[in-house]
């Protein structure tokens, strides 16, 4: 009778062994999948060399637009400025109430001076929320577009190839960070 009794025990242990297991098994491929899914952030600094802009000729190719709009990047949710890349379009997010750009700037211009070059229109489109007053974020638009054409020509993007487009105001669900941006769109 005590044999029955240990060899119970026994399974009901190696039952409970196997099924930990398994569950740590599963967390671990979850999180490998998780992980695999989740986009990598771009760097927002730039080596000293990088903000020089070197000269390129090659023209470059036209991303194609996404079928949906893409959820708002993980820099666009919080208060400092930073930059995102995301298909084909630069978007550069400012500090609530500020129209300096972020760290790493030139570097993320390189493709538009490039594409510029090449004889690509660039056009400049500044947001802002509905809240507070609506002059007052019209023209905080204003100077964080004239912030990225300022950078552009810095680059050597000439005049003639910019176009900047009235400030809009976000209407929606936007995050606050996603309202306070400045994009980037080739023609």
């Amino acid at each position: 009778m005590s044999s029955s009794s240990d060899e119970d025990q026994l399974g009901l242990v190696l039952g409970l062994v196997f099924a930990l297991l398994a569950l740590v098994i599963a967390l671990v491929l979850g999180a490998a999948l998780q992980r695999r899914d989740t986009p990598a952030l771009p760097a927002l600094t730039t080596p000293p060399s990088a903000a020089r802009l070197p000269v390129m000729d090659a023209p470059v190719p036209a991303a194609p637009g996404p079928a949906v709009p893409p959820a708002p990047s993980p820099q666009a949710v919080s208060d400092a400025a930073s930059i995102a890349v995301e298909y084909g379009v630069v978007k550069f997010y400012f500090a609530s109430g500020k129209a300096d750009l972020a760290p790493g700037a030139g570097a993320a211009l390189v493709d538009v001076v490039r594409a510029a070059r090449a004889g690509k229109k660039v056009v400049i489109a500044g947001f802002h929320d509905a809240r507070g007053n609506a002059a007052v974020n019209a023209e905080l638009a204003r100077r964080r577009a004239l912030a990225v054409r300022d950078a552009l020509k810095s680059a050597g993007v000439a005049d003639s190839q910019i176009t900047l487009q009235k400030p809009e105001e976000m209407a929606g669900s936007g995050s606050d960070a996603e309202a306070r941006r400045v994009e980037i769109r080739l023609q």
